[in-house]
């Protein structure tokens, strides 16, 4: 079980939360600050104060007075215009994500909403029930309005969920469970919607499977050097010491580890003097992604336990203030960030994979066929990759830099920080699919050397990839491979064989890995 306060949730917690489906509930304080809260919220519809959100309209209509009478047609009426999200839904995880997140805001206790919002919110993330949240429609400032609305709209017994693999109606699967369908009081609908938690989960979520895949682009990195006979040489502590970045000497401690007993590598000088930069300049730029990565999670978490709705309640509802919390910039910028940290992971990996199929550059057959000419090998495997990488070229454009006024010109400037998410998740799956082609390669390229020549540590990968992928004895439809190892790396296995044995492993949020 995990206790929410809104205050210390980390990308461990969420992890175990969003994948692990560990159980979750609220702290007893930080539901006390959420019930005070929500006096505040009631004496201002009694005593019918003008606040923005409360007793007005919203955006540009926030100069029409609501009467009392209206405030839960008010909530009510916002939810249901603003569920206009279109495209394909999120991924259940960041569905999941999505009410961790609101929940873990409205606990910091300025939002005004009742106790009973955020224990709804904790029955679906622990019983399972996944709002289905379009991808697109949100311009990632006023929050993620959209994407949030459709989450909000199944609380009330609207919309649909996804529960148990099936995708139904939210209102059949309330009756199912036993659930109540809510009835949004004052200020609740506004509280809901406006946040940043749409683009946040899906970009934890990002983030999570680039962490293990910077990993594996190292293992990928470490087979594809043993083909190609790489210098080793270029891994030596002083060299990345010299240079004073610690995710670079990280990177380049972990590529000694794991060639360490390598019978193919080779020392400088001994075949030849320095190798291709794709090679020699593996802890610059993985470790360069992995220094960007550490800035990611550094903004997500600060973002994960923010108060992101407008306005706020402070002193005891003595001041409530309409701010702009719910504007998306600081994580649309680490998310335009993030991608190109990816991208680059593709992009080197790419290189690698053409210094492996072509002839030119190897001592390999022509793209590692047996017979080339009549079978094409490894061929338009490159292509593949090539293809991928480039694709990530143009995802990786920041959205940040974009913004279209909305709500007659009243929101004027906005971040496109979800959109930024959504592509930042895309090209990590490329990523993927660029690594496993790597992967296959490589695997391939060392069937033409000795594996039993191999290090400890790359021989067993090599092994459990066998099972995954065989070699090559004649052309065959390799797209069913790539799916095949891509889906692999995404197995839980990859802790095992790249944890260092009796060693620390270490996480994107740090820790020392030794020899």
């Amino acid at each position: 079980m995990i206790i929410l306060d809104g205050e210390h949730l980390t990308l461990s917690s969420f992890k175990k939360i969003v994948f692990g489906f560990e159980r979750v509930a609220p702290s007893l304080e930080s539901m006390a600050r959420v019930a005070k809260s929500r006096q505040s919220v009631e004496d201002i519809v009694r005593n019918q104060k003008v606040v923005y959100g409360i007793t007005t309209g919203f955006g540009k209509l926030s100069d029409v007075t609501i009467d009392r009478e209206q405030v839960e047609a008010l909530q009510i009426n916002l939810i249901r215009s603003h569920a206009c999200g279109v495209g394909e839904p999120f991924s259940e995880s960041v569905s999941r994500a999505m009410l961790l997140l609101r929940a873990n805001a409205l606990l910091k206790g300025y939002s005004g909403v009742r106790p009973i919002i955020i224990e709804r919110l904790l029955d679906f993330l622990n019983l399972g029930i996944h709002p289905v949240v379009p991808q697109q429609g949100s311009l990632g400032a006023s929050g993620d309005l959209a994407p949030l609305s459709h989450l909000a709209l199944t609380l009330i017994g609207e919309g649909e969920v996804f529960y148990k693999g099936e995708r139904q109606p939210a209102s059949d699967v309330l009756k199912t469970c036993g659930l109540e369908p809510l009835t949004l009081a004052a200020k609740e609908g506004l509280a809901l919607i406006n946040g940043t938690q749409a683009m946040t989960a899906q970009g934890a979520v990002a983030l999570v499977e680039l962490t293990r895949l910077s990993r594996v682009a190292e293992a990928a990195a470490a087979l594809t050097m043993e083909a190609l006979e790489g210098v080793i040489t270029a891994f030596d502590d002083d060299v990345h010491r010299a240079r004073g970045y610690e995710e670079q000497r990280e990177v380049a401690k972990r590529m000694r580890a794991l060639l360490q007993g390598s019978a193919l590598v080779t020392e400088q000088g001994e075949k030849r003097v320095q190798d291709a930069y794709s090679l020699r300049t593996i802890p610059q730029v993985h470790g360069a992604s992995l220094r960007a990565m550490r800035y990611v999670e550094e903004v997500l978490t600060i973002e994960m336990n923010a108060a992101t709705d407008n306005p706020l309640i402070f002193d005891d509802g003595k001041k409530v203030i309409s701010g702009g919390n719910f504007h998306g910039q600081p994580v649309a910028l680490a998310l335009d960030f993030l991608k190109i940290a990816a991208a680059e992971l593709a992009n080197i990996s790419e290189r690698r994979i053409e210094r492996l199929v072509n002839p030119q550059l190897n001592d390999f057959p022509p793209f590692l066929s047996r017979n080339p000419g009549v079978e094409s090998g490894a061929m338009i495997l490159q292509y593949t990759a090539a293809s991928l990488v480039s694709e990530n070229k143009t995802l990786a454009h920041p959205a940040s830099v974009d913004s279209i006024p909305s709500s007659a010109n009243q929101e004027d400037h906005v971040s496109m920080g979800t959109i930024g998410s959504r592509h930042c998740y895309q090209i990590v799956q490329n990523v993927r699919r660029v690594l496993a082609i790597e992967l296959i390669c490589a695997m391939q390229a060392l069937e033409f050397r000795d594996v039993d020549k191999m290090a400890p540590r790359t021989r067993a990968i090599y092994e459990k990839g066998r099972l995954i992928t065989p070699a090559f004895n004649g052309d065959r439809v390799f797209s069913y491979d790539v799916e095949r190892v891509a889906a692999w790396l995404l197995d839980d296995e990859w802790e095992s064989l790249l944890k260092f044995e009796n060693k620390t492993h270490m996480m994107v949020n740090g820790g020392e890995v030794n020899e």
